[in-house]
């Protein structure tokens, strides 16, 4: 998430909204943003529905596998990464400054 802040300014520049999403409760993550001063929103998927319609969630473990997901304005999923490589943003902002823009 470190990452994903430190180049939010390209994010926003590409109209870009970034929202990082956990299955720790809203209290857990507001303390976790503040530590680590991310700026974008951090969502709790505490009852981990959002993970389970994803598919992404672990049930056996209880936990979500870390994942990077560009939706458009649509609501089309168009770019998906999962493990490691979805601690670095830069796949994700390559597909998102290639989003049409508004005049």
């Amino acid at each position: 998430m470190k990452a994903y802040q430190s180049d939010i300014a390209k994010f926003e520049a590409s109209e870009t909204q970034i929202l990082g999403i956990s299955v720790d409760s809203f209290a857990a993550n507001k303390r976790f943003a503040e530590d680590i001063s991310v700026t974008f929103p951090l969502l709790s998927d505490f009852k981990r529905q959002v993970s389970k319609a994803y598919g992404i969630l672990s049930e056996e473990m209880g936990f979500a596998t870390r994942a990077t997901f560009v939706i458009d304005k649509e609501g089309i999923i168009r770019h998906v990464e999962q493990g490691n490589t979805a601690i670095d943003p830069s796949g994700a902002y390559q597909v998102c400054s290639a989003f049409p823009r508004k005049p």
